[in-house]
């Protein structure tokens, strides 16, 4: 069978850390195009990987009827544009997280992809992490019992990305750190806990910190440098609970807080045993048995879950089977997020 041709739409950090090299780890795969509109990432991408044609027009690669598949790396305003041109043009598609700006556009996503039939799966690439799935089967399995709340923190010490640039930027990306960091989590939560329905949210949202940009000292500026020309006009911090059809789901969320210690943790809590994940790390299972409290770290294989991702994606193109990072699945999450948003705005619950 002939390997796979892939475009990646985007060659900026998630694309060289993950997208990129996952690819080329697949045997099945083959990079035929770098896109993006700053012609240098893109030659910079050929001349790295020693492969592909750069190019600066996403078009140029969906009018290529070798082109099976898309990668969309790029800022959130630009994730529906692409994904529903690739859809349309008869490409699958795995577009980065968040599957969009707003839910509306998430739903048009959703809309396109049920129309064509083309695989559209979204970057929640945690559904395809070993220790999370591990996680997902000691629930499934009952071990917990009825797990009737969550509770996510992802809090940083004053750690805002690039301020005044793309994150930082509404209109580019839709949000802050809810829309950054908090869909990792929630759709941790969504996927481990089955993907229950949401049926009401209320938030707030903060944007306190980064408003006065030229004095906002930080500690990190991981996708800096500030750009103090720029726009900040997103949230730095959130809360939130949402009521599913399953667990209550409640979340504290800030990419900067004046408090000097990083809480980036989920806890499962059930009737019969509890969990706590720590983010990106492992995860300790705390029971009772034969009259005891017991607190355990499981152990178990792990693969980079990006790799796990994109071999994932090639197969199921192949097969038609389809993966929990399916739109169907990953669109709950973006609705949750808008209901936060849109509470916050009008200060009172969403009901769904």
């Amino acid at each position: 069978m002939d390997k796979l041709k892939v475009a990646v739409i985007g060659c900026g950090a998630i694309a060289n850390s993950a997208h990129i090299p996952s690819y080329l780890n697949n045997p099945d795969a083959e990079i035929k195009y770098f896109c993006d509109i700053i012609p240098e990432r893109a030659q910079k991408a050929v001349e790295k990987y020693g492969c592909g044609t750069a190019i600066i027009d996403y078009h140029d690669a969906l009018n290529d009827p070798e082109i099976e598949a898309v990668s969309v790396c790029t800022p959130n305003n630009m994730h529906p544009v692409i994904a529903i041109d690739a859809l349309r043009a008869g490409k699958n598609v795995l577009c980065e997280k968040p599957a969009a700006r707003t839910y509306a556009e998430a739903l048009e996503m959703q809309k396109v992809q049920h129309e064509t039939g083309k695989v559209l799966n979204i970057g929640v690439v945690n559904r395809f992490n070993n220790g999370v799935n591990v996680i997902k089967n000691i629930i499934d399995s009952g071990e917990l019992g009825e797990v009737f709340h969550v509770y996510a923190s992802f809090r940083a010490y004053r750690s805002i990305p690039g301020l005044g640039g793309d994150f930082t930027t509404k209109a580019v990306a839709g949000g802050g750190a809810l829309i950054d960091w908090g869909v990792h989590y929630l759709d941790i939560v969504m996927y481990c806990c089955g993907d229950p329905i949401p049926k009401t949210v209320s938030g707030e949202t903060f944007s306190r910190l980064g408003r006065d940009m030229k004095n906002y000292v930080y500690t990190d500026m991981w996708a800096g440098p500030p750009k103090y020309d720029g726009t900040y006009d997103v949230e730095d911090s959130v809360t939130g609970l949402i009521r599913t059809s399953g667990p209550v789901i409640t979340l504290n969320g800030a990419w900067a807080q004046n408090i000097g210690e990083g809480a980036s943790y989920i806890d499962f809590m059930g009737d019969k045993g509890g969990i706590r994940l720590q983010y990106g790390k492992d995860f300790k299972l705390y029971t009772v048995k034969g009259g005891a409290l017991m607190e355990c770290t499981p152990k178990y294989q792990t693969r980079d879950h990006f790799q796990n991702e994109i071999d994932a994606f090639v197969r199921c193109i192949r097969t038609g089977e389809k993966l929990p990072s399916h739109i169907d699945s990953a669109i709950l999450t973006s609705r949750i997020m808008q209901g936060l948003y849109d509470s916050a705005e009008s200060h009172r619950e969403v009901v769904f």
